[in-house]
């Protein structure tokens, strides 16, 4: 599964720099034409003249930005085998993360968790701190790897299901819930079977984030899409509609499967 591209680019907004892992090596996007681009081949495979309409650009403008993308490695493209004159164009790279000005943290909490740690000594809370300053630290530079967290937390749940795997959907959660509680992730609660609603309580991603009025927890995210991806066979999108970091006492996941209307 790769990881989704989560990026647009905005009338007025501050320049963001997306951040691309391609064959040959790590590449930048800046230009806002590039980001529009990128963000309508999201997940599909889309013709010269696809990608003109849906930007409303200049075709001269359009050519000149796909070569460009194309040069560098982040997009690729094939022949129509309908009509050998036309080529679909498709995102062969996988999109780590983004630079924006607009990306913010102001944090004094990690002073906190550090006595914390040294007081109880509890090996979970330092590796919880130790990921929540990497974290911070870098959203402080205006640096978001949430697409990092996300793909890494699909890694890890695809391991997990293999522990945890049951062919009866409640069963799998239970599962999933004492696995949470045992490890110090926090506390799952079921809202919902279909679709499948999760609430997490004192959820170890976020519950000690500043305030970034916006989810938060992208790794928590991918190991829930891999599990369930694996249960039903199909692959499925988690969306976290609740999270400390915006303000909430809970964190809520709801997992659907990809293309399914909401």
């Amino acid at each position: 599964m790769k990881a989704e591209m989560d990026i647009s680019a905005q009338s007025g907004s501050s320049p963001t720099i997306g951040l691309f892992a391609t064959e040959r090596g790590i590449r930048t996007v800046e230009s806002p034409v590039r980001v529009e681009i990128l963000s309508v081949l999201r997940g599909r495979e889309l013709s010269f003249q696809e990608i003109v309409k849906a930007t409303q650009k200049a075709k001269s403008t359009i050519s000149s930005h796909l070569g460009a993308l194309l040069k560098e490695g982040i997009i690729g493209e094939k022949p129509d085998l309908a009509d050998s004159r036309r080529k679909f164009f498709y995102i062969r790279s996988r999109f780590l993360g983004e630079i924006s000005p607009d990306i913010t943290c102001n944090d004094d909490g990690s002073g906190q968790m550090v006595a914390a740690f040294l007081e109880g000594n509890d090996p979970s809370t330092f590796y919880k701190l130790m990921l929540r300053t990497i974290r911070v630290s870098l959203m402080s530079k205006g640096i978001n790897i949430d697409p990092i967290l996300r793909e890494a937390g699909f890694r890890m749940g695809l391991g997990l299901y293999a522990a945890i795997a049951s062919p009866d959907l409640s069963t799998l959660i239970v599962k999933t819930a004492n696995f949470w509680k045992e490890h110090h992730l926090g506390q799952i609660v079921v809202e919902n079977y279909s679709p499948v609603t999760l609430i997490v309580y004192d959820c170890f991603e976020c519950d000690d984030l500043p305030h970034l009025g916006r989810p938060a927890c992208a790794f928590d995210a991918g190991v829930l899409e891999a599990i369930f991806s694996q249960h039903f066979g199909v692959d499925h999108m988690t969306t976290e509609l609740r999270c400390y970091a915006m303000g909430d006492d809970h964190c809520k996941f709801v997992i659907r499967p990809v293309g399914d209307p909401k």
